[in-house]
């Protein structure tokens, strides 16, 4: 665990000099955390809208992205200053993926070899281009629990029914970090499964393997429920446009934009090199496969896959496979790949006859891939400040297309340009009439409370008129006027949601309510938590029972 600490602590070692290394994904991922801080201090525990997205007209981000990093995130940013929480986040997930790693090889190989996995899986090369290329922090924490879930994996396939528990819990922790990685992990999880069963030709390892993964997603069914039947409500399409599709990210790709193709490249070159390294290490490794058969079998059939899927000759599985197009980049497969690297390289230097040559050659040549890294990416140490002045004003910060409600267009909204991006957000008022207009005489609209869930506000009109509020209409939005139910539309061209109001004077309360999918998943997950926790409970108990029956001496 030092080393792996130290190793971590390398990784994140720029960042005390040079600033925040500033991803694709990190202006996404800061500003979630700092808009689950905020709805936290509303009293909002679990936040299902994203409050000032889109510049304050919100969008229900926390229905479809995983919680567990954007609370990991929020929660990291309430003990420690905002400019270091990110850096923290990335240190803490790579610590996990070595211990996890560590778990996974201490298992199958001698302690120096265990480690030596560790320390690589930790710094691996994908993980560097998560860190300092994608800023993708969700990503990175369903990477470091991996090796756990498959560490548990191989457990059920070995033990049986009484590791099924703990297979479930680590299989709906990937699915609560990441989506994407929750599928990559859940293919891994059933290719290792097939292999078993055809190793042992017996179908228990596909029944106890099944069990875990259905249990464990019954256990993530408050967010997996939600998110799949909430989809036909936003524009989840969105995210498979233009040079989001697989078929336009695999290895080498030809596109006439050159910043993307510069970035494909380089990534290309790193799988390209921990495709050549896994191989070679799978050969030498190969020799001792019996001494962990089902780990070497598995693990290969893992690799194997894993680099097939990196190249256009898997097109037909990307178009086919159930979600597999959401993954959206088919380099994400370096993430399982580079565990495999990982272990085989370990084991591969504990038969060198030179064992410290080999370790010093491939943390050099680590170290200088992570140098040529931190020197290409982008550093920006406003992203932080920018997003929290953003929030505290009440400017907001910018939206995501794939959850924009149907009918919605972010790039429409007032007080947004072209772009969408923001040139008056500040001016844009709570509430106004609709057709944009200045109120007429004897007409008044008053903010009673607004946080993000709940918006309640009195209008006195001497006529009646349309509201339009700073809010995009989502179906769980509930509205009512004098205490009754009332119907809302939409701006045609925005999706802003629009409230008719009678002459007089009313009060109306807009809420995010409830929806029968919440509730059912809710209950789904906690039947199956109750479930495992008894199954667990009476394996225990009927293990102890069993041993002291044993340790009874005989009474004649």
């Amino acid at each position: 665990m030092l080393l792996v600490a130290i190793a971590a602590t390398a990784v994140i070692a720029p960042m005390l000099f040079l600033g925040q290394a500033s991803g694709h994904d990190f202006q996404f991922h800061l500003a979630s955390w700092l808009d689950v801080a905020g709805q936290w201090r509303e009293g909002i525990f679990f936040p299902r809208w994203a409050e000032w997205a889109n510049w304050g007209f919100g969008e229900p981000r926390f229905i479809f992205y995983p919680p567990a990093s954007w609370m990991l995130g929020a929660g990291l940013g309430y003990i420690l200053p905002w400019k270091v929480v990110p850096g923290a986040f990335i240190w803490l997930a790579l610590v996990l993926a070595g211990y996890a790693m560590w778990r996974f090889a201490r298992d199958y190989l001698p302690a120096e070899q265990a480690a030596g996995a560790a320390v690589l899986y930790s710094v691996n090369p994908y993980n560097l281009v998560t860190v300092y290329y994608r800023s993708d922090f969700a990503e990175l924490l369903a990477s470091a629990i991996l090796p756990l879930l498959l560490w548990a994996t191989l457990r059920t396939v070995r033990e049986g029914w009484r590791s099924v528990p703990r297979m479930a819990f680590l299989f709906a922790a990937i699915w609560l970090s990441n989506a994407p990685a929750a599928v990559l992990a859940t293919y891994s999880v059933a290719l290792i499964a097939f292999v078993s069963f055809v190793q042992q030709r017996r179908v228990k390892p596909l029944l106890t393997c099944g069990a875990g993964m259905a249990a464990g997603f019954g256990l993530a069914a408050f967010y997996i429920l939600p998110a799949a039947f909430e989809q036909r409500w936003v524009q989840i399409d969105q995210i498979l446009t233009d040079l989001l599709r697989p078929d336009h990210n695999f290895l080498y790709v030809r596109a006439d934009n050159p910043e993307f193709l510069f970035f494909n490249w380089k990534v290309s070159t790193i799988a390209m090199a921990v495709i050549l390294a896994t191989g070679i290490s799978a050969v030498v490794v190969a020799r001792r496969r019996k001494e962990f058969p089902e780990a070497w079998w598995a693990l290969f059939a893992v690799g194997a896959v894993a680099t097939l899927m990196m190249f256009p000759d898997a097109v037909l599985a990307w178009r086919w496979l159930p979600k597999l197009q959401f993954i959206q980049f088919p380099w994400r497969w370096l993430g399982p790949l580079d565990f495999v690297f990982a272990f085989f390289l370990a084991a591969a230097f504990g038969a060198a006859k030179r064992r410290w040559l080999s370790w010093t050659v491939t943390f050099v040549l680590l170290c200088g891939l992570g140098a040529a890294i931190v020197s290409d990416c982008w550093w920006d140490s406003e992203d932080i400040s920018f997003l929290a002045t953003g929030i505290r004003s009440g400017h907001g910060y910018e939206g995501t297309d794939e959850y924009q409600p149907l009918g919605a267009s972010r790039y429409d909204l007032p007080g947004v340009d072209a772009d969408g991006e923001a040139i008056a957000a500040k001016a844009v008022p709570q509430l106004a009439t609709y057709p944009a207009a200045p109120a007429a005489t004897g007409s008044s609209l008053h903010v009673e409370h607004w946080t993000a869930n709940s918006r309640i506000f009195s209008s006195a009109n001497a006529e009646p008129k349309v509201i339009a509020m700073r809010l995009l209409n989502y179906p769980a939005w509930q509205v009512a006027l004098d205490g009754s139910p009332v119907e809302v539309s939409s701006e045609p061209a925005t999706g802003q949601m629009l409230i008719p109001i009678p002459a007089g004077t009313h009060r109306v309360v807009v809420r995010l309510g409830g929806t029968w999918d919440r509730t059912v998943g809710g209950i789904i997950s906690l039947l199956f938590l109750l479930a495992l926790l008894i199954f667990v409970f009476a394996t225990k108990t009927r293990t102890s029972a069993s041993n002291n029956l044993q340790a009874k001496p005989n009474q004649t």
